[in-house]
C-alpha cells in the first residue's frame, strides 16, 4: 500500500501544500493560486484539496502530514526581541501578540480542523531551515551536495550550511536573528519604495540603472561581513525587531532621507540605493559559497531560502564561486517548505532510500492543476467567448509561432501550473524578442507594471550557449539565473543612443536597443534565463521550436501569466479573465484559439472591475 505524506507551509507568507506517495512528488501548488489573493497565508484548504485530488486520495489515506516549520520556536524568538527592545516596540507587540494568542500557538489544532475529522495519520513539525535545505538537496540531481539556505528568518536562524549525502541531510551551521541578509535586502525594499516580501525582485531589476556609490557605506556603517559569510548588522539602523516600519530615523539620516512613496517617481538616487545592496548581496552569498565549499569540498552546490531567489547573485556564484554544478529549488521561498517538510518525514522519519536521475526529481516544477479541452470549451462557450479549436498540435504550433513572429502578444495556457513564483512555459505570456517594441508594450499595455522591469528570455537549451554566456549544455530551467548576451548580438550604443541612455525616465532608457533581441536585455546586457528542453517542457518545447525553425530565433518572451498584483492564473477563467481586461492580442488555452478581436463587447462585463481588483500591488 503507498504511503502518503502531506507537506504544509502557512500563516506567514506564501501557504502551499505538496504531497508525496512513497517519495515521490505528484502534486504541490500554491494557495494564493486559488483564492487569488497575493501571497495568501491562511491554512492552504484549496492547496490541499487539491494535492489529494491529484493523487485520487481523500485526507484519510494519509500517513504523514507535515508542517514546514516549529511555531513554538518562533513564538520564543519573538517573544525574546521583545523583551530584549522593551519599552520600546510595544506597540508591534501588541499586534502580533493577539495574533499568536489567537491562532499561531493554536496551529496543531488549526492544521487538524483544516484537514477534517477523517485524517487519521500522524502530524509532525520541522525546523524551517531543515525544510528548506531538504526542499533544496533532495530533489536535486546531486548524489552528495553542499547545502545552502539564505532567507529572512524561520524561527531563530536565518541562514544556514550543510551537506547532503543520500538520503541524509545535515545542517552544521546557522546565522541567528537578528543578523539576516534576506532582512538586509527587506529593509532596502522598503527604503526605495518597494513592498517587503514582495518587492525584493524589482529592486533586483531597478539595480542595473544605478551605480553602487552606497555600497562602501552599508558596509562601514550597517553590517560586518565575516569570511564565512555571516554577518553581523549594526541593529540601531534597523526597527524590525520592535517597530512597525524596516528601517530607523539613524538609517535613514545616514542615507540622506526618508523613504521614497510607494509610486512616487524613482530618482537615481533609488537607483544607485538598490545597485549599491545589490553588490553587498552578491558579496555576502559569494562568501557564504566560498566557505560551504571549505566545509565539504563538494563539487555541488543546492541552494534554498528567498534569497535564493536572487537570479544575479546565483548566476555570481556559478560564474565566479568553487562549484561545478548548481541546483536551486525552483519554490526557494516559504512555499518550497512545504515540500521539503514533505521530504524530511520521507527520508528521515521513515529512512526511505532515495533515487537519484540524471535530472532533477521536480518535474520540471509542472506540479499544479491541469484542465482538459472538454473542461476549457465548456467554460468558454459558457462565457461567450468566440474560438477556433485546433486539435492537431501541427497545425496549432505553427499558428502560435506566426502569430507570435507577427509581434502579437500572447497568453499561453496548457498542463499543469507552475508551483513557485516562477511561469515557466505553462502559465505565460509570450512575446518576440526581436522586437525594439515589445518590452514597453507587454509593461504598460498587459502587465500594468513598472516600465523599468526587464522581461525573461526563454531560450532552447540546445541554443543557449550561443545566445549567452553560458556553457554548452549548461541549464537553468527554473529561471533562477542571470548571465550576460554574448557579444556578437550585442549592439553598439549611437551617440542618441548613449544620451537617451542618461535620461532620467527609466522609460527612455529601456527604450535603447542594446542587442539583436532588444526585448529582453537588460541595460547591463544581462538577462534572467530560462532553458527549455524537450524531457521537462512538452508543448512549450515544441512550439519553441516551430518559432525557431520560421524566423531563426530560438528565444521568446516569456513573462508570468497576470497583470501586476494578481497571482500567476491557475484556471481557464483566470486566463480568459485576464486576457480580456488587457491588451492581450491572442489568448492560447490549450487547443483553443482565442483573438481579442473576435471576441464580443461585453463578453466580460467587469473587466474594468477586474483591473481595478489588481491596479496596486
Amino acid at each position: 500500500m503507498p504511503t502518503y505524506v502531506l507537506g504544509i507551509s502557512c500563516f506567514y507568507h506564501d501557504a502551499a501544500a505538496a504531497l508525496l506517495c512513497d517519495g515521490e512528488i505528484v502534486a504541490a501548488a500554491q494557495e494564493e493560486r486559488f483564492t487569488r489573493v497575493k501571497h495568501d497565508s491562511g491554512f492552504p484548504s484549496h492547496a490541499v484539496t487539491y494535492c489529494l485530488e491529484a493523487a485520487g486520495i481523500r485526507a484519510s489515506d494519509l500517513h504523514y502530514a507535515v508542517f514546514y516549520e516549529k511555531p513554538y520556536a518562533k513564538f520564543e524568538r519573538l517573544l525574546e526581541t521583545y523583551l530584549q527592545f522593551a519599552p520600546e516596540g510595544f506597540q508591534s507587540f501588541r499586534r502580533s501578540i493577539g495574533l499568536w494568542a489567537r491562532h499561531r500557538l493554536r496551529i496543531r489544532d488549526e492544521i487538524l480542523e483544516g484537514l477534517g475529522e477523517n485524517f487519521r495519520g500522524e502530524l509532525c513539525f520541522t525546523d524551517h531551515h531543515e525544510s528548506h535545505a531538504a526542499s533544496a538537496f533532495f530533489p536535486s540531481p546531486f548524489e552528495e551536495a553542499a547545502v545552502l539556505t539564505l532567507d529572512a528568518v524561520g524561527g531563530w536562524g536565518t541562514s544556514s550550511i550543510g551537506v547532503g549525502r543520500g538520503h541524509r541531510l545535515t545542517l552544521t551551521h546557522e546565522m541567528r536573528f537578528p543578523h539576516s541578509l534576506g532582512m538586509l535586502y527587506s529593509a532596502f525594499t522598503y527604503y526605495t519604495g518597494f513592498k517587503v516580501n514582495s518587492g525584493e525582485y524589482k529592486m533586483m531589476g531597478l539595480a542595473p540603472y544605478g551605480r553602487p556609490i552606497y555600497a562602501k557605506l552599508i558596509m562601514d556603517h550597517l553590517l560586518e561581513l565575516r569570511q564565512d559569510g555571516s554577518l553581523w548588522l549594526d541593529m540601531s539602523y534597523f526597527n524590525y525587531c520592535q517597530g512597525l516600519t524596516m528601517t530607523s530615523e539613524k538609517f535613514h539620516r545616514l542615507f540622506g532621507g526618508p523613504p521614497r512613496q510607494p509610486e512616487s517617481d524613482i530618482t537615481q538616487k533609488e537607483m544607485d540605493i538598490a545597485a549599491s545592496i545589490q553588490v553587498v548581496c552578491e558579496e555576502v552569498v559569494l562568501h557564504a559559497a566560498r566557505h560551504a565549499y571549505r566545509l565539504t569540498n563538494s563539487r555541488n552546490l543546492v541552494m534554498a531560502g528567498g534569497v535564493a531567489l536572487n537570479c544575479v547573485a546565483n548566476g555570481r556564484v556559478l560564474r565566479e564561486g568553487p562549484f561545478r554544478n548548481l541546483w536551486i529549488q525552483p519554490a526557494a521561498g516559504d512555499a518550497g517548505g512545504a515540500l521539503g517538510a514533505a521530504l524530511l518525514v520521507w527520508h528521515h522519519l521513515l529512512g526511505q532510500e532515495r533515487k537519484v536521475g540524471q535530472t532533477d526529481s521536480q518535474k520540471g516544477s509542472l506540479l499544479g492543476p491541469s484542465f482538459t479541452n472538454e473542461e476549457i470549451g465548456l467554460y468558454l462557450d459558457s462565457v461567450g467567448a468566440v474560438y477556433e479549436y485546433v486539435p492537431d498540435e501541427e497545425q496549432l504550433l505553427t499558428r502560435v509561432a506566426d502569430l507570435i513572429a507577427q509581434e502579437n502578444v500572447v497568453g499561453w495556457f496548457h498542463g499543469r501550473m507552475e508551483y513557485g513564483p516562477r511561469a515557466l512555459g505553462s502559465r505565460s505570456i509570450l512575446g518576440d524578442p526581436r522586437s525594439p517594441r515589445m518590452q514597453q508594450i507587454m509593461n504598460v499595455k498587459i502587465k500594468f507594471r513598472e516600465s523599468f522591469r526587464p522581461f525573461a528570455p526563454s531560450v532552447l537549451k540546445e541554443c543557449a550557449h550561443e545566445i549567452f554566456e553560458l556553457e554548452e549544455g549548461q541549464e537553468s530551467p527554473y529561471m533562477l539565473l542571470v548571465a550576460p548576451i554574448r557579444e556578437k548580438w550585442s549592439r553598439e550604443l549611437t551617440e542618441e543612443d548613449r544620451r537617451r541612455m542618461e535620461d532620467p525616465d527609466l522609460r527612455i532608457r529601456v527604450a535603447v536597443p542594446r542587442s539583436t533581441l532588444p526585448a529582453i536585455t537588460h541595460v547591463d546586457y544581462s538577462a534572467r534565463i530560462q532553458t527549455v528542453d524537450a524531457e521537462r517542457h512538452g508543448r512549450f518545447y515544441r512550439l519553441m521550436r516551430r518559432f525557431y525553425d520560421r524566423t531563426g530565433c530560438p528565444v521568446l518572451i516569456n513573462t508570468s501569466f497576470n497583470i501586476r498584483g494578481e497571482p500567476i492564473v491557475c484556471t481557464p477563467e483566470d486566463a480568459f479573465r485576464c486576457f480580456m481586461a488587457t491588451n492581450m492580442d491572442c489568448l492560447i488555452v490549450e487547443n483553443f484559439i482565442l483573438l481579442k478581436a473576435s471576441q464580443p463587447q461585453g463578453s466580460l462585463e467587469d473587466a474594468e472591475t477586474y483591473k481595478a481588483q489588481y491596479a496596486l500591488d
